[in-house]
């Protein structure tokens, strides 16, 4: 394995029975990148970060966090990184401070000066009993724990459930700290424009199968972005063919085109048409990601 990678996963497969939870998961995490990890619930997403966790055994196959495996360098791997699982589960009778010392215990470390400023940073009264905490409460002491030492790797699934607007946004700034530090994040989410707005790149997943790992940019790109422009005064249907560019809709002075790949020529065929509005917005993640999701019904190359 690369001593750049944080993880690498190999055939990586899971079966409940005769249930298939995942089927040959390749996946390549750099390490100091923000990696996503996409698809809907029941995709494969949760079960593929519990076996990084040692959760769960696969059925066959191999996962290694820093070049460790997961199985057998399980306690040592859980020293260098901060999970925050899509299921949180809590001991209700403890104050938020007792809780994270016991877990800060169980690394041999002290919860200290950190955990205190991450819920200072996140507004959270650690002298309440969790069982008093409401949802968001109890996602703001997931995080804390996930972060109070200063882990190098950290394994996130739908880290942001619960949390306000105003929360969620501290915890994107949260995210952007550590990986200026040059932490290794992996984000398992259904939010694309969380996704979009955090990671470099991104794997999908369908029913257990691993259809890409592709950057986000060039994903993006991908998309049939459409193209509206209305014109100071009417152009034959000759004179709107444009290059990389297939016109759907001509109604007077306004066109409607489906355009896909680099715009550059296109861009420069426009200049020479009597333009008077031009419609072209940025292709999002999300509708990359719809489009490719529903037109491919098995696994992809990666």
């Amino acid at each position: 394995m690369s001593q750049t990678h944080a993880i690498v996963t190999e055939s990586l497969t899971k079966y409940y029975g005769a249930h298939r939870g995942i089927e040959g998961i390749d996946l390549q995490v750099r390490q100091g990148e923000v990696f996503g990890f996409l698809g809907p619930n029941g995709a494969g997403k949760t079960t593929t970060l519990r076996i990084l966790l040692d959760i769960l055994r696969p059925t066959s196959g191999a996962a290694r966090i820093f070049g460790l495996d997961c199985q057998k360098d399980s306690v040592a791997i859980r020293r260098r990184l901060g999970n925050i699982p899509g299921d949180i589960a809590l001991y209700d009778s403890l104050t938020g401070k007792a809780l994270l010392g016991l877990l800060a215990s169980f690394r041999g470390q002290e919860g200290g000066r950190r955990a205190v400023e991450l819920a200072e940073r996140f507004d959270l009264d650690l002298g309440r009993q969790v069982r008093a905490y409401s949802r968001g409460m109890k996602q703001k002491l997931a995080i804390i724990q996930a972060f109070m030492h200063d882990p190098d790797l950290y394994l996130l699934d739908e880290p942001t459930l619960g949390l306000d607007p105003l929360m969620q946004r501290e915890f994107y700034t949260l995210l952007h700290e550590e990986h200026a530090r040059g932490k290794t994040i992996f984000l398992s989410s259904h939010i694309l424009s969380e996704v979009e707005r955090l990671c470099q790149r991104v794997a999908i997943v369908k029913e257990g199968r691993l259809l890409l790992s592709e950057d986000v940019d060039v994903l993006k790109q991908r998309k049939v972005r459409k193209l509206q422009v209305r014109l100071k005064n009417e152009v034959s249907r000759e004179g709107l063919r444009l290059p990389g560019a297939e016109l759907v809709r001509m109604d007077g002075r306004e066109a409607e085109f489906l355009v896909q790949g680099e715009p550059g020529e296109l861009l420069r065929a426009l200049a020479g048409l009597p333009l008077e509005e031009v419609t072209f917005p940025e292709p999002t993640l999300e509708e990359a990601f719809l489009e490719f999701y529903e037109k491919t019904p098995e696994k992809a190359a990666v």
